[in-house]
């Protein structure tokens, strides 16, 4: 049985800038077609807009509060919500100025640098 607490869970920064502590992946447990993370941001800071190749995501937002842009549609994002992300859809979150922002990213495959695209801000 694979069971991971997120105090035992060394972070890591992804090529977006966030930083996540994995909790099951491939890397970590028997699990090969996802994974599920914890993801922190700062007051006021965001990840880079990026887009995924080939993973399909999921943010859900544990604490604080923020603002989830995913390709033209922006909308505030709090506790309890949950946002989907298809492949090749340009996304970013961006924890309020006040508030660092905590929420979990389920990924499927599984979190790969590689499937990671970087595209220049739109402001």
């Amino acid at each position: 049985m694979d069971v991971r607490n997120l105090v035992d869970v060394p972070a890591f920064v992804t090529k977006d800038g966030s930083e996540i502590r994995e909790l099951l992946a491939h890397r970590n447990s028997c699990l090969r077609r996802q994974s599920l993370a914890e993801a922190r941001l700062s007051p006021g800071k965001a990840t880079t807009p990026h887009y995924h190749r080939t993973a399909e995501e999921i943010y859900y937002i544990l604490e604080g509060r923020g603002t989830m842009r995913l390709q033209d549609e922006v909308r505030p994002v709090g506790p309890g919500d949950a946002i989907a992300i298809p492949p090749g859809a340009v996304h970013e979150i961006r924890a309020d100025p006040d508030t660092p922002l905590r929420f979990l990213c389920c990924c499927s495959p599984p979190y790969e640098h590689e499937d990671t695209v970087l595209v220049a801000p739109s402001r």
